[in-house]
């Protein structure tokens, strides 16, 4: 990815095995971009809960979400609730986070605002 294109403009790529885990000062470098998720399960994940006024804002949400995961082959964690949805990145092919976990996020908030 380069860092000319905006994440929320990116696409995942296929990404296996631990050559595509992101060292940690480069998910330093990338956490800023995506200023309202945290670093979860030492650092092997992002973490960011959406809130909404109802079932049905919150249903809404989830399905743009998984439409948006099947474009870029890339599938979040979710917890789905009343009013809210707990959305966790990470790449499990890779042990941990890569670029796509990032990419993604940055789409997720773009999605619910």
């Amino acid at each position: 990815m380069s860092d000319l294109v905006p994440l929320a403009r990116a696409h995942c790529l296929p990404r296996r095995g631990a050559e595509h885990r992101l060292p940690e000062a480069r998910v330093r470098e990338l956490l800023p971009e995506v200023p309202e998720w945290t670093l979860a399960e030492d650092g092997k994940a992002l973490l960011r809960t959406f809130r909404f006024p109802d079932y049905r804002h919150t249903m809404s949400f989830v399905n743009a979400l998984a439409h948006m995961a099947n474009r870029e082959d890339h599938h979040p964690d979710l917890g789905v609730h009343y009013d809210r949805c707990e959305v966790r990145w990470s790449t499990h092919d890779v042990g941990g986070l890569s670029e796509n976990d990032f990419i993604c996020a940055a789409r997720t908030d773009e999605l619910a605002s």
